[in-house]
């Protein structure tokens, strides 16, 4: 039978479906348009004219998640406090009054992966949610009201998952689904708790796959299905009935659903859930650096596309890549021959090898390609790795009378060598070379771009300059070959992080 060209739409909400019917010569006169796009295909597994007995079938796994948090809060002092107007207030909230606690609750959602009482949550669902917060307990409550203290086995805070345990019966449960077969435009269908509404089903489809989140990990699975608050931790099944995603954000103005949710896909879940299940912590890969995003200026002194490669613009001492001879000022190019884009940057990359294992990447250095192999350590946690960087003042910089001439020479900066004495009265290292920018036109790019008086520039296009002269001399050497811009490494005073700055230098200032 050929009727390959009808179209049904199916309306979810009840009704008739609407059959709209093409003529088979009316098709294929469209599918022999030049240059026309043919849509027809082999069938694929789509919707069915009704969810509910998928439903019926795979609520009983999914579980509602509430935790009580204790709150430490700190009273204010009282401002009568050691005045005859003291006991108004009977004694309390006095100088000297102690914090008080009080209770908070949360709720998400979450769905069993095993008969004996393994469930899978996001971790912000039972983290606590405010500074001084402890959780004092997991409450599980399945589809059929029955409620089971759970415990907490293991967390992933980067990966934003969660595995917890209940006991006291044999459970339904879900299985992994694979995420890779995904595609954009296949129908998918999610259950939670949003807002508190238990056992709440709602349907779309896959709208984007791979999108990049906040998190150096985070890599989404976007759907229009509704998702809200309380929806967090619960499942994304495929049309199979296996997770496929574990739903995590909303990107929303309001904080309500718009239509745009983001889940973590099963490929990436999977393999985290099993250790936690295991009682193992996550470990990933490190190289110990620091990058910058590449921007258009960056990229055309460079010349290399923007939208490719990571920058480092500074490297950990007795780090893997401190010991592999990586520097500041390479691009790093690819990963084991995996190249580094927006979707898959360099954290990504190196985060998802394993620590201790032997990587090779393809670094552009000084124009010219080189490939450095690399063991990599074990990713430190986020407090480990936060920069403790003081806070600059500007009036503490070196203060040197504006040069009259010359500033165009320099690219519009006036500066001075680092000595000792400097480095210290500006919190830097000591061992740090280069010179000082003691004043900057205000009218050149140097300025528009950030670069002001204390800030120490090391390398004007990976030359070292420690004087003024140094500096001229890399400036005349790229106008000479015809350069609009120079590429400066430049640091902040008090602050253990350094940047690359494209500065124009095509124009007297």
């Amino acid at each position: 039978m050929r009727y390959a060209y009808a179209i049904t739409s199916a309306l979810l909400l009840g009704g008739a479906a609407a059959t709209l019917t093409l003529n088979p010569s009316d098709a294929q006169t469209a599918q022999n348009e030049p240059g026309a796009i043919n849509a027809v295909s082999a069938p694929r597994a789509g919707a069915p004219m009704s969810f509910a007995d998928m439903v019926a079938r795979l609520s009983p796994a999914v579980v509602n998640i509430s935790t009580t948090q204790r709150i430490t809060v700190q009273q204010q002092a009282n401002p009568f406090s050691g005045t005859p107007f003291e006991n108004f207030f009977g004694g309390r909230g006095g100088g000297g009054a102690a914090p008080r606690t009080q209770e908070a609750q949360s709720l998400g959602s979450g769905f069993l992966i095993s008969s004996d009482g393994y469930i899978v949550t996001n971790n912000h669902v039972v983290s606590a949610g405010a500074q001084g917060a402890t959780v004092e307990s997991i409450t599980v409550t399945l589809a059929d009201q029955k409620e089971y203290k759970a415990r907490l086995v293991g967390r992933d805070e980067l990966s934003d998952l969660a595995v917890l345990k209940i006991d006291g019966a044999t459970f339904p449960y879900v299985r992994f689904g694979d995420s890779r077969q995904a595609r954009v435009g296949d129908w998918i269908l999610t259950i939670g708790n949003p807002l508190g509404q238990s056992g709440t089903v709602t349907a779309g489809i896959v709208s984007a796959l791979n999108r990049v989140g906040q998190g150096p990990y985070d890599r989404f699975i976007q759907t229009d299905a509704a998702i809200n608050r309380g929806n967090s931790g619960g499942p994304m099944f495929d049309m199979q009935g296996n997770v496929i995603g574990i739903n995590s954000q909303i990107l929303s103005p309001t904080g309500g659903n718009i239509g745009i949710g983001f889940a973590i896909p099963a490929e990436q879940a999977k393999p985290i859930v099993d250790k936690l299940m295991k009682g193992q912590s996550v470990s990933r890969g490190y190289l110990g650096l620091t990058q910058q995003e590449i921007s258009a200026d960056i990229a055309t002194a460079l010349n290399i596309p923007k939208d490719r490669g990571a920058l480092v613009n500074g490297v950990t001492p007795a780090s893997p890549a401190a010991k592999a001879g990586i520097r500041p000022g390479d691009v790093i190019l690819t990963v084991n021959g995996k190249e580094i884009t927006a979707q898959q940057s360099l954290t990504y990359l190196v985060g998802n090898e394993a620590p201790g294992s032997r990587v090779t990447l393809d670094v552009l250095r000084d124009g010219k390609r080189q490939q450095l192999p690399v063991t990599l350590g074990t990713r430190p946690s986020n407090d480990e790795l936060a920069a403790q960087t003081e806070q600059f003042d500007p009036d503490t910089a070196p203060q040197t009378p504006r040069a009259t001439t010359g500033l165009a020479a320099t690219a519009g900066l006036v500066v001075q060598p680092l000595t000792p004495a400097i480095a210290r009265q500006l919190r830097l290292d000591t061992t740090i070379r280069g010179v000082v920018i003691a004043d900057v036109d205000p009218n050149s790019d140097a300025a528009t771009k950030g670069l002001r008086r204390g800030v120490v520039i090391q390398t004007v296009n990976r030359q070292p300059v420690t004087s003024e002269a140094e500096l001229i001399r890399a400036i005349q050497q790229a106008r000479a070959a015809g350069a609009k811009q120079v590429l400066m490494y430049a640091q902040l005073p008090g602050s253990p992080m350094a940047a690359f700055v494209p500065v124009g230098i095509d124009a007297a200032k």
